[in-house]
């Protein structure tokens, strides 16, 4: 049971059966008492502590009072929830591999970030934010409301490492990017950003961009995500290849912190001389 809890979609279940609850304002111990189960069980259940059978979660979500659609969607999750890999299409709204990456940044005590031709979306100002996601407030929402885990109380540790293509790319006029720029080189102090330039040569961060999540008590995780779908990485050995390439950009590769930020003020002064 235990190596099966840190799955992507053993996370995703876990926040869907949370959200799911929370949503009908029903407190943990009240839903415990009603399904006839300890509080404590419920609360391993929706952390990802522990994962439910798939006749529990039917058992919860006929508890709650969810509509058919819902309670499908959210069982759907349990009967697949120990799979590893998890290759998803994308949707409209936050699917289920939304809820994942949410989980899997909620989480996480780590987050390194490779992205070689735009701002990754936890630094993305809202005003970069929408010029990439358009009109969708919903989605823009939920990009904004991710960039908490970056200054709660316990901050995630959270290494961006950019392609200089990322930091050159004008996303939503030049005023946008110079203020997305500038806000690179303001980052909190749990968050490192590192420029990578284009004459590097060939290198594995060529390959894609990718996440790696890395979490303080479950194995690692890694997110993958091409134009209209996406996938997590949880077998080790892959994971290890990723953890490897993360290594390379960041130490071999990528400038360090301070040089970073020189030379994005560096691209901020040719933006504002265009």
């Amino acid at each position: 049971m235990a190596a099966t809890t840190g799955t992507p979609r053993a996370r995703a279940l876990a926040a869907a059966l949370r959200e799911a609850r929370m949503s009908r304002n029903i407190g943990l111990r009240a839903l415990a008492r009603q399904i006839n189960v300890s509080h404590t069980l419920v609360s391993q259940w929706e952390n990802g502590h522990r994962l439910p059978k798939v006749e529990d979660v039917l058992v919860v979500v006929t508890g709650i009072g969810l509509d058919a659609a819902e309670r499908a969607r959210i069982v759907e999750l349990a009967r697949h929830a120990g799979d590893s890999d998890w290759l998803t299409a994308g949707v409209p709204g936050v699917s289920q591999k939304m809820m994942g990456v949410l989980e899997c940044e909620r989480t996480a005590v780590c987050i390194t970030e490779w992205l070689p031709w735009s701002i990754p979306g936890l630094l993305q100002t809202s005003e970069y934010a929408r010029a990439v996601i358009g009109p969708d407030e919903a989605k823009l929402n939920v990009r904004i409301a991710r960039r908490d885990i970056l200054t709660r109380r316990n901050p995630v540790e959270f290494h961006a490492v950019i392609g200089e293509p990322g930091l050159r790319q004008i996303i939503g006029g030049n005023d946008i990017m110079i203020h997305q720029l500038g806000s690179l080189t303001e980052a909190p102090n749990n968050v490192t950003v590192q420029a990578v330039p284009i004459d590097r040569g060939w290198h594995p961060g060529l390959a894609g961009p990718f996440i790696l999540y890395e979490f303080a008590e479950s194995p690692a995780i890694v997110h993958l995500e091409p134009y209209r779908s996406s996938s997590f990485v949880y077998n080790e050995h892959d994971v290890e290849d990723y953890r490897r390439a993360a290594e390379t950009l960041r130490k071999e590769l990528a400038m360090s912190p301070e040089d970073s930020r020189k030379f994005i003020a560096d691209v901020i002064k040719e933006v504002e001389n265009m």
